[in-house]
């Protein structure tokens, strides 16, 4: 397959509204539970992005049909017969993880690969483990596979996790939902997106309480109790983001549809707190700017702090900000990796450990960068909008994973960028 870039040229322009797809970080553990349902489940507001598709293969492997029409998913988890999935397709996203749980709840035992994705830091499944263990699974490394099995069945406990982590809160809710009585979950993570899983595992027969806190309570059923559902998929809160920073960048206004504001706090006050105006209205968010950015200083932090996943596009304002700002990332050690294509641009970054210290500058120059991740090449191509002359950001696949159209939707912004074969250009 020839591989694609993307070419912007800047012109310093985004303004307008853009539509918001449904949450990657969702919509993938949302089809990992259908596992447990055992019929056919139907997902509605599924981005069209690659990491979708590749979950939907792994689905498939395990003997699932996945149907896509349009934004909707049908997933057939009745035909299932495998507990075991390849390693090629889980070693290419870490999301892929999220099936041990479906799986150990359906099956008692599963044999899943270790999991791959964006080089972003270590990002250990731990706590999985740990959580999964007190829950009566015994785990055993097999040629690179992870074998979980239940001798004893799933019986509910305490589980107090050391991290308030994302996928192992997800993991083990999906598996404590047919424990033999209840499950208490402590320091548990309390993103949207969990509070969006256990909405559709109690869809699904499931009683789930406390989700979106730090203590969840889950009481068990039997598997027979579960069943198929309809669910549709929360709005993308990263995306949303990404394109009200670009509204930031440029000016605006930018206007992010098909979002709940609760969801952005920290990074509306950011927004705020570096020059913008931040409007909200009931699933919709506006941001303009009339002055200069301001230096502002940021700490990464489990929601509802501030995102991680929102990092790289404030550190490129603050790139372009008054003063100089200092950007913590307590979440992934290697999520630095993006300041050094930016500073290919201009921008004068010091890193020091998982501090960034951003000393704003006049303006960017566009040059030919690379995706780090899959949010620093979101975040490279709004650095080309703004950047004197023509940037062109290789490596685009890494984007594929978690926006949808993204080049479209910023050329209906007024952005001046196209996807091209390498080695082309208009």
């Amino acid at each position: 397959m020839t591989s694609e870039i993307i070419i912007v040229r800047g012109n310093n322009t985004l303004a307008g509204d853009v539509s918001v797809a449904g949450a990657k970080n969702s919509a993938l553990k949302l089809m990992a539970a259908s596992l447990l349902g055992q019929g056919v489940t139907t997902l509605h507001n599924v981005p069209l992005i690659s990491d979708i598709s590749l979950m939907g293969e792994v689905l498939k492997r395990l003997g699932a049909t996945v149907e896509r029409r349009g934004h909707d998913l049908v997933i057939d988890t009745q035909p299932v017969d495998s507990c075991e999935t390849p390693y090629e397709l889980v070693s290419k996203m870490r999301a892929s993880i999220s099936v041990l749980g479906p799986l150990i709840g359906r099956f008692g035992e599963a044999h899943v690969a270790m999991p791959g994705g964006c080089q972003i830091g270590a990002r250990k499944i731990d706590m999985h483990l740990v959580g999964l263990e007190a829950l009566g699974v015994e785990f055993s490394i097999d040629h690179g596979v992870l074998v979980a099995r239940t001798p004893n069945g799933l019986v509910g406990t305490h589980v107090m996790l050391e991290f308030p982590s994302v996928g192992a809160t997800e993991n083990l809710l999906m598996a404590a939902v047919v424990a033999d009585g209840a499950t208490y979950l402590e320091n548990a993570a309390c993103e949207p997106e969990i509070e969006d899983l256990a909405c559709m595992l109690n869809a699904m027969g499931a009683r789930v309480s406390g989700a979106g806190t730090s203590h969840i309570e889950i009481q068990g059923v039997p598997l027979a109790d579960l069943h198929p559902c309809e669910h549709t998929t929360v709005g993308d809160r990263i995306e949303a983001g990404t394109f009200l920073a670009g509204g930031a960048l440029t000016g605006g206004p930018v206007t992010a549809h098909g979002i709940n504001p609760a969801y952005l706090r920290m990074a509306i006050m950011k927004l705020r707190a570096m020059g913008c105006e931040v409007e909200t209205g009931e699933d919709w968010v506006r941001v303009s700017r009339a002055g200069d950015l301001v230096c502002a200083d940021i700490q990464t932090l489990p929601h509802p702090g501030f995102p991680t996943d929102l990092q790289a596009q404030f550190m490129l304002l603050a790139a372009l900000a008054e003063g100089t700002s200092v950007i913590t990332e307590n979440v992934f050690e290697n999520r630095f990796m993006f300041a050094a294509e930016l500073m290919r641009m201009g921008a004068d970054i010091t890193i020091d450990d998982h501090h960034a210290l951003i000393r704003g500058v006049a303006g960017l120059q566009g040059a030919p960068v690379s995706s780090t991740d899959l949010r620093a090449g979101a975040a490279l191509v709004l650095a080309g909008i703004v950047a004197d002359g023509e940037t062109r950001v290789h490596r685009i696949e890494h984007i594929d994973r978690g926006y949808e159209d993204y080049v479209g939707k910023l050329a209906s912004l007024g952005a001046d960028v196209e996807r091209v074969p390498d080695g082309s250009a208009r």
